[in-house]
């Protein structure tokens, strides 16, 4: 059995693990190299940029080949093909979006440079494959399909599948919309404000230092984009060097060229706007003929048909009107509503990050980024000659009379677009007299703007205050401690909450020794989201509390939905206090103590003093194939670890988003700048560098990013030929 399982092992396992030594021929002009570090990052050495791009491809394809399969196949809604109904509503889902169809539309009007980025990273993709068959990773095997060609249209999908990650807030529009039509309007509205947001969303934090605030007199960029927490990474590093490019940093899997990182001048960070892209329209629709009414005059929507093909059962088939706003995505209350979305517009996709990384001053940087469609984002500056700045850009609907928060009525032609916000109306800062510039998702843009609606779910203010209040807390920075801001994890707002419990309990002549014994790990609280600690668990679970109880004030009956009301109302309220809301705020923050106490007592026994943030909050990465086979799925999984932070600290956690990569570029120095992922950069369980950053990203250390100095572990020699 064992001699089975150890041929098993080697012929599945070992067998598909690339070649990074030795000599391989591939279609390329000049001879190249792909050197390995002690991460398994492949810094390429290329006769052209193009070259450059096909063996970025194939190394990826090399590290991640089924991992981009799934992810393709998730855009296109073609998941259920491979994993079975399982996978149905997710492609369901995806077939609403159009996505397959949108990645057509953009294909055709690529500019260029961008078509021929994308066509030589296919390329590179797709000479992994041929010369791979029948050693593929073992995920192929298990499933019992081996992947088509890579086309330019894949690398579509991944940018749209990040797109439609970033920007969809159509649940929410729902969510108040049923809140404004069974409560209080007045009421809903305050826990909703339209600068600060809601729950939280994918976000980020970057920031830009000038040498004023530095040990080496030039800046500091840092960056660490929150994203979905999953197994592989979303990231894979990279280091592309050829006439023309020098560049390293992360690239998001499927795409070619790096998105955050820095070349040879520049360096520069990402973090989503948060601007509102998408909005839902009621539409008076005969769901048999597709006639649809629009201001007065009948209109005929355009049928789409869908088939998804289900592994191991009949295919399903739906067919999708298309109204001039978008395609009828979500039925609500027998009531059709369509989906305008700013990725599925004319011109709604471009791809200028090969200029992006070529970029050589804020000019150069500003010029790129206005070419960029979305997802909209707030780009960081920084380069050598000591400059800094950040420019929002994506396009960004230009709403008028209206803020698309929530569904419009379509018939009606309420709330149309008046185009897009001109990139020159954009906020964009260039070396501010602060020397700081911070961005953590919060609104941008100027109260009131001038000539448009803002309207997006912002981050709460906790999170760039803390970071602001860190960088201004000692003279000078270097690249290396970035890390100390990057794992913060203080809630200035689970501190106020905490206080305003303890000040209450101070008033209750008489409370439950539970409650008591609660106040008191409150009372001696640093507002540290610690694990190992009780009172960050008891501010969370009074937090939700009170937000269900005052969500159940303004609009009764809708449960879950009270996940998105904002931190800033509920710290507004118990600030103000207004009358109209509860009779008694103290006899309120009691009520949501106890009701706290007794949630943790279920979860983790009546000793309060043992309670453990940590474990109320646990993360595990599971592969999404492996990680579920009976015995040893196991073995490709991370088991379940304690996670600190919170929704609003720095360190940003929510059970679903984290932390996904850290970087700080030191512009005095570039070798003495800092990167990590969360896992590693393979997705094959046999490699060594299939999660060798984990415990260092867990306990917020970070690796050097090899630029200029390159240790070298492994070295491919790539011959041109066939």
């Amino acid at each position: 059995m064992l001699i089975a399982f150890l041929a098993a092992a080697y012929w599945y396992g070992w067998r598909a693990l690339p070649e990074t030594t030795g000599e391989v021929p591939a279609p390329i002009v000049s001879n190249a190299t792909i050197t390995r570090d002690a991460l398994g990052v492949p810094h390429i050495r290329a006769g052209s940029w193009e070259d450059a791009i096909f063996l970025q491809g194939y190394a990826m394809a090399q590290d991640r080949l089924w991992q981009m399969d799934g992810m393709r196949r998730r855009a296109a809604g073609e998941l259920a093909e491979v994993a079975g109904s399982v996978a149905l509503a997710s492609d369901q889902e995806a077939r609403r979006f159009r996505l397959r169809r949108i990645a057509e539309q953009h294909e055709k009007t690529l500019a260029p440079e961008e078509r021929a980025m994308f066509a030589a990273f296919a390329r590179g993709v797709n000479h992994y494959i041929a010369t791979h068959r029948g050693r593929l990773p073992l995920e192929f095997t298990m499933l019992s399909y081996d992947p088509r060609p890579w086309t330019v249209r894949d690398s579509i999908l991944a940018g749209l599948e990040m797109y439609r990650f970033l920007t969809s807030n159509w649940r929410a529009e729902l969510v108040k919309m049923h809140m404004l039509a069974q409560g209080d309007r007045e009421k809903v509205e305050y826990l909703f404000p339209p600068r600060t947001g809601g729950g939280p969303q994918p976000g980020s934090n970057a920031w830009a230092i000038s040498g004023a605030h530095t040990a080496t007199g030039k800046p500091i960029l840092a960056n660490d984009p929150h994203l979905e927490l999953t197994m592989p990474s979303a990231w894979h590093l990279v280091h592309l060097q050829a006439p023309g490019i020098d560049v390293t940093g992360g690239s998001i899997v499927g795409l070619p060229g790096v998105i955050v990182g820095h070349n040879r001048r520049i360096a520069w960070g990402l973090t989503n706007l948060e601007f509102d892209v998408q909005d839902l329209y009621s539409e008076q629709l005969d769901p048999q003929s597709g006639r649809y009414m629009y201001q007065g005059k009948q209109e005929q929507a355009r049928p789409e048909r869908e088939m998804i093909a289900v592994k191991g059962a009949e295919p399903r088939s739906a067919l999708i009107w298309v109204t001039r706003h978008g395609p009828v995505f979500v039925n609500d209350q027998n009531r059709p509503f369509s989906l305008r979305w700013t990725a599925a517009e004319p011109g709604g996709f471009a791809f200028p990050f090969l200029s992006l990384n070529r970029a050589a001053n804020w000019d150069e940087f500003r010029a790129a980024v206005s070419r960029f469609a979305g997802p909209a984002q707030t780009f960081l500056y920084a380069d050598v000659d000591g400059n800094i700045g950040f420019q929002t850009g994506g396009r960004l609907p230009a709403r008028k009379d209206c803020t698309g928060d929530v569904p419009a009525d379509g018939a009606a032609g309420a709330c149309e677009w008046q185009g897009y916000v001109p990139f020159g109306d954009l906020p964009t800062v260039f070396n501010p007299p602060s020397g700081v510039i911070v961005s953590a998702n919060q609104n941008p843009f100027p109260a009131p703007p001038a000539a448009f609606t803002v309207n997006g779910n912002f981050a709460s203010p906790y999170r760039v205050r803390q970071i602001r209040d860190l960088l201004a807390s000692r003279p000078q920075w270097n690249a290396e401690e970035m890390t100390r801001i990057q794992t913060d994890v203080y809630s200035a707002f689970h501190h106020f909450l905490a206080q305003q419990v303890v000040a209450a309990a101070a008033k209750e002549k008489s409370m439950r020794p539970e409650l008591v014994d609660a106040a008191a790990e409150l009372r001696k609280w640093n507002g540290q989201m610690e694990i190992g600690q009780p009172a960050p668990m008891i501010a969370t679970l009074v937090f939700e509390q009170i937000r269900r109880l005052t969500g159940e004030r303004a609009a009764a009956g809708q449960g879950d939905a009270y996940s998105s009301i904002a931190y800033t109302a509920i710290e507004r309220l118990l600030l103000e206090r207004p009358q109209g809301w509860f009779p008694d705020y103290d006899a309120l923050l009691i009520r949501c103590l106890a009701g706290a106490v007794d949630a943790g007592i279920r979860s983790q026994g009546s000793k309060i003093s043992g309670w453990d943030f940590g474990r109320y909050q646990p993360l595990q990465f599971v592969n999404p194939v492996m990680g579920r086979l009976p015995l040893i799925g196991g073995y490709f999984n991370i088991a379940a670890v304690p996670m600190r932070g919170s929704p609003v600290s720095a360190q940003q956690y929510t059970g679903r988003l984290g932390p996904s990569l850290r970087m700080a570029v030191d512009l005095s120095d570039l070798d003495h700048s800092f990167i990590s992922i969360t896992l590693g950069q393979s997705a094959q369980r046999l490699s060594s560098h299939y999660k060798d950053q984990w415990d260092a990203f867990y306990r917020g250390r970070t690796f050097p990013m090899r630029f200029e100095s390159v240790d070298a572990k492994d070295v491919l020699v790539i011959r041109p030929g066939n």
